[in-house]
């Protein structure tokens, strides 16, 4: 994975946006949409949807192939495995056997190739880049992550109605919330008026 700083904007349908950094661009993935009540924050409508996601920092992978309608069905896919992958791991429970199966048939593709720009001090990645590879250097990512040191940290929000999961890479593992600018204030502002109306 090309290094830099995860995370992405995130923007609620019913108004307002926040950052949200999920601590691994395979879970920033996974919060591009989804199934059932999810589907209200779909954001790959498209397949050139995709493929500007793919493209922005910190993957940065810019196709050289248009992004096919087969490819955006296979992204929602493996979006659907990490998803329900990584909630389970959450909450302590055995990964769903399809998820395993979809982020192992992702991962089994040609993955990104890394390639060191002539002035030796950049990188980018070996053409020609295709959605494909990106779905797989991302399934990687997850397996990795399901499977090594921080497989423990990953987490829920601790907020009641806010199903946002992350890995907690903080030295000390403290991480609580999604984000301290939304439910983290959010926390803050219903224990102040509960001490407040106590102290009535």
């Amino acid at each position: 994975m090309r290094a830099g700083t995860t995370g992405r904007m995130l923007h609620d349908p019913k108004g307002g946006s926040f950052w949200f950094d999920a601590g691994a661009v395979c879970l920033d993935f996974a919060h591009t949409g989804g199934e059932g009540p999810y589907a209200v924050f779909e954001a790959l409508h498209k397949p050139a949807d995709l493929g500007g996601w793919l493209a922005r920092p910190p993957l940065a992978a810019s196709v050289t192939t248009p992004v096919t309608g087969r490819e955006l069905a296979a992204a929602k896919a493996l979006r659907q495995a990490v998803w329900e992958a990584a909630h389970a791991r959450a909450a302590h429970r055995p990964l769903p056997a399809g998820a395993v199966a979809a982020i192992n048939g992702a991962a089994a593709a040609a993955p990104l190739v890394p390639e060191l720009a002539a002035d030796g001090t950049t990188a980018g990645w070996a053409p020609p880049v295709r959605a494909r590879q990106a779905l797989s250097t991302l399934a990687r990512e997850m397996i990795e992550l399901l499977s090594g040191p921080l497989a423990e940290r990953i987490r829920e929000c601790a907020s009641e109605d806010c199903p946002l999961v992350f890995v907690d890479s903080s030295r000390p593992g403290a991480r609580r919330w999604c984000s301290m600018e939304r439910c983290g204030n959010r926390h803050k502002l219903r224990a102040l008026r509960a001490r407040r109306a106590t102290d009535r």
